[in-house]
Parts: C-alpha cells; sequence; structure tokens
C-alpha cells in the first residue's frame, strides 16, 4: 500500500496516538505506526500483532493484514501494520444510546467471542517475542499479585494512600492469588477487552471487531472476563454475558465473577497507580480503593 497521499487521519478512542485511517484509491484501511509509545515492546511488536490477526481471524472478528513493515533503524523508519478496516461502530458509544434489549443482544454476543478468544490455548503463561508467537515468561515481579501490588505501592499514585488503604489492597490481592493459584489452564489473551477495543453493529448487536491487540499475552482464561466487567456492572449486562460464556467455554466454575475479577486485578492495580495519565486511570483508581477499603473485590465507589 502507497501511504503518501493516503491522508492519515487519527482514529479515536485510544490513548496511543499511533492508529490512523487511510483512504487510498477509495479503498480505507488501518495503519499502526509503532512510535515512541511503542517502543517497550520491542522490534517485533508488529510481527507479534499481525500474527495474532491472522491467528484468529475466522475464529474471532479481527482486521485483515494487508502489508507488515518491520522498522529500520538505519533510516529511522519505525515499523507500520496496514489492515483492513472493520465495520461497526465503538462499543462504548453504542452503550450509550442502546436500549435495553440492544444492549442485552450485544453482552450475549460477547459472551460468545469470549468464550472463542479463552479457547486458543497456549502451554505456558507469558508474552509473545516474535511471529512465531513463542512465549517467554513474565518478567521477575509480575507472576503473583502480592508482588505486584506491593511494587505499585512505592514510587506511583497508591503510595499516598493511608496504611488502612494499603493493607486493604494487600488483603485483597493474597485473596485473589490463592483463587487463581487453582486455574491450571492458559489461553490467548486480549488483555485489553474492553468497550473502546471492540466494535459492534448497532442495529443488530452483533461484535464486528476485536481490535488494539498490543497487550495481548498468553495467560489466565478469565482475564478478559473481568476486564469486560471492570465497569460495566449492570446485573442485566453481566447476566447475558455470563449467560453465553458459561454455554461455550470449557469447564467455567461456579466462581467464574471471583475469578475474573481477581485476573483483572493485575491491570486494575497498574491503572490505578497512574491515577492522572487518562481517564480510565482516575476511574480504575477510585474503584480501587473502593476494593481496598471494603475487602471486597465485587465493590464499586
Amino acid at each position: 500500500m502507497d501511504l503518501i497521499g493516503a491522508g492519515l487521519t487519527p482514529l479515536e478512542g485510544g490513548y496511543s496516538g499511533e492508529t490512523f485511517l487511510a483512504d487510498a484509491a477509495g479503498e480505507q484501511s488501518v495503519v499502526r505506526i509503532y512510535g515512541e509509545r511503542s517502543s517497550w515492546r520491542g522490534p517485533h511488536a508488529v510481527d507479534v500483532d499481525a500474527a495474532l490477526l491472522r491467528l484468529t481471524r475466522g475464529l474471532l472478528p479481527v482486521a485483515q493484514v494487508r502489508e507488515v513493515r518491520r522498522p529500520a533503524p538505519e533510516s529511522g523508519l519505525p515499523a507500520l501494520l496496514v489492515t483492513s478496516r472493520l465495520p461497526g461502530e465503538r462499543l462504548d458509544l453504542v452503550l450509550a444510546s442502546g436500549s435495553t434489549e440492544l444492549t442485552r443482544e450485544i453482552a450475549r454476543n460477547l459472551g460468545v467471542v469470549l468464550a472463542r478468544l479463552g479457547q486458543v490455548p497456549f502451554l505456558q503463561a507469558g508474552l509473545f517475542t516474535d511471529g512465531q508467537l513463542l512465549v517467554e515468561p513474565m518478567p521477575a515481579g509480575a507472576n503473583d499479585l502480592d508482588d505486584w501490588v506491593n511494587t505499585h505501592l512505592r514510587d506511583t499514585a497508591l503510595e499516598s494512600w493511608s496504611p488502612a488503604d494499603q493493607a486493604g489492597l494487600v488483603a485483597v490481592a493474597g485473596a485473589a492469588q490463592d483463587l487463581l493459584d487453582d486455574v491450571d489452564r492458559v489461553c490467548l489473551v486480549h488483555s485489553d477487552f474492553n468497550p473502546k477495543n471492540l466494535l459492534v453493529d448497532p442495529a443488530s448487536g452483533e461484535v464486528t471487531g476485536v481490535v488494539d491487540w498490543e497487550f495481548a499475552h498468553s495467560g489466565s482464561p478469565y482475564t478478559d472476563l473481568g476486564n469486560l466487567l471492570r465497569f460495566e456492572r449492570s446485573p442485566d449486562f453481566v447476566a447475558a454475558v455470563l449467560e453465553s460464556y458459561v454455554d461455550r467455554a470449557p469447564a467455567v466454575p461456579a466462581n467464574v465473577v471471583d475469578l475474573a475479577r481477581s485476573a483483572d486485578l493485575w491491570a486494575l492495580v497498574e491503572l490505578a497507580s497512574r491515577r492522572d495519565a487518562n481517564p480510565v486511570a482516575g476511574r480504575a483508581h477510585d474503584q480501587l480503593l473502593a476494593i481496598a477499603r471494603t475487602r471486597d473485590l465485587h465493590a464499586q465507589p
């Protein structure tokens, strides 16, 4: 694809500033430019993202890979990933104005997508290293919730919490880790499975796109469910998601929501520790504080 003169327009909804809509010869594509924000992922990030889309296409509603350009350090050119543009509207926008029945239908369809995603198996938990989706173990300190919480209680927004609030969070993390220790299966995890990264048909409620795979890894089959239900707490929405998810996912335990909220605690802690970074981080901070003060994973501000 020739990007010169393609008229790149930033896509709304995310915080990366690296994703653009391109229009060339009457055809629309999505272009991801792997700039400074993506540097932490290393030079193979574009290969990993392309491989994940190819792995899941036909199983999940993901974009088709059109072109992959690896970084060229000698010339200073960043990596590029060009994909098809998926139909539909962002779920957060649809939920804001959708009817009760449409919301239920969307929730049921999301449960189906989650069940499919959780059935892409891997042999060990960890991060993807290259285009072959080889997995390396999580970094030291990222394998245990107790260590994760204690690390984030220093030199972050959580450091200003009262000793009682910090102790409450440590207690919740310990109980959550105990629950997660009983989960012996790992699978593909999108790890940012929330309304701004999901596209739906506003008329039918069909899920038309799962986008932005930059945090994907191999991990708990309940992480993405926890991510989706982090802020979406409507009883009707939760019940509809669980109805189709439990019907299709393998051997779902009775305490699946507890497991989901436990698995999501990793991301919630990380987000809350950056309280002032963006509105989502601020909302996560308030929710985590409510959890710590009540010592209840299901608490809300």
